[in-house]
């Protein structure tokens, strides 16, 4: 229709992104759509950034989402090798939080894991439809993912246990049942 344009523009940074109005915000679509709608997105968020034309925010949000399945996978496994090792897990986080494996997840996801709290920022639901979206685009564009394929495999698990309403964190449900193992909540 003339006069008419689209844009895309999906976010980061979960329910507390979102509290917050600190989302980062991927947007995709022509140049003078997006100023137009500048003020609204910089009420939402504060990383805020045009990624290209229409199709390219979600693009990016498919990068991030690729990102968040690695990150998850090492910050699940390494509490339960921390668990296992017989390590007091909040002052271990404590430790790796200050070097190079400092990121989101740490900070505000793993203390929820230890706390046993797997209310959703993000549904595992959710989080399974946009690993399945990369990795049919990956497939389009010929680009073998390995890591993502075993990300979303096991997120798979997850929702097979029932858990597919829960956090992207309820992860460590599905891996404590692969190790046989549980992290106890008073290792905090």
């Amino acid at each position: 229709a003339r006069g008419l344009s689209a844009i895309d523009a999906p976010v980061s940074g979960g329910d507390i992104g979102a509290r917050n109005a600190s989302l980062s915000i991927m947007i995709g679509g022509d140049t003078e759509s997006v100023q137009a709608v500048m003020p609204l997105f910089e009420l939402l968020g504060n990383k805020i950034l045009h990624q290209g034309g229409p199709g390219s925010g979600q693009q990016a949000k498919l990068c991030n989402q690729i990102v968040i399945a690695g990150t998850m996978v090492g910050v699940c496994e390494s509490l339960l090798y921390g668990y296992k090792a017989g390590l007091d897990l909040n002052r271990m986080l404590k430790s790796i939080r200050g070097g190079a494996a400092a990121c989101w997840t740490l900070d505000n996801l793993a203390p929820r894991i230890l706390q046993r709290n797997f209310e959703p920022g993000f549904f595992v639901e959710h989080f399974i439809k946009d690993m399945g979206l990369a990795l049919e685009e990956a497939n389009r564009m010929e680009l073998v993912l390995p890591g993502l394929t075993l990300a979303h495999q096991l997120y798979q698990t997850v929702q097979a246990l029932g858990h597919g309403r829960s956090g992207t964190h309820a992860l460590m449900l599905a891996l404590e049942e692969l190790a046989r193992n549980h992290v106890n909540a008073s290792s905090e």
